[in-house]
């Protein structure tokens, strides 16, 4: 991509690749975010993907397991609008909607699948 692009959230796409679940996405050469919704009681198993990946919380609250059950490292946090959390490469991770939670999504590099679409 070579030229500046202007874009408005309201003017995006939405999508919904699972239930309780709209995104809007935008994707450039290197990275990507996505405006997503979540409803209360929305679940991801636990995946993972090559992609680094931040979690914005704008508002509401979400509980993320993060490392492969079993493993003594995985542990489960809480996150609140207010909270970023940051997701390195392949680590196993899901995430259920305590309540509507709205969160910006970050990954690079950018990838047209995350885990809500192979789910």
């Amino acid at each position: 991509m070579t030229d500046a692009r202007h874009l408005k959230w309201s003017e995006l796409a939405t999508d919904r690749p699972m239930p309780l679940i709209e995104r809007q996405r935008v994707i450039a050469d290197e990275m990507m975010i996505s405006r997503v919704r979540l409803g209360a009681g929305f679940e991801l198993a636990s995946h993972h993907h090559a992609n680094e990946q931040i979690v914005v919380v704008l508002s509401g609250r979400c509980r993320f397991t993060l490392g492969a059950e079993g493993d003594p490292a995985c542990r489960t946090v809480e996150i609140v609008g207010g909270d970023v959390l940051v997701l390195p490469s392949d680590v196993p991770h899901s995430c259920t909607a305590l309540e509507e939670t709205l969160i910006l999504d970050l990954f690079s590099p950018p990838s047209e699948k995350t885990g809500v679409d192979r789910a």
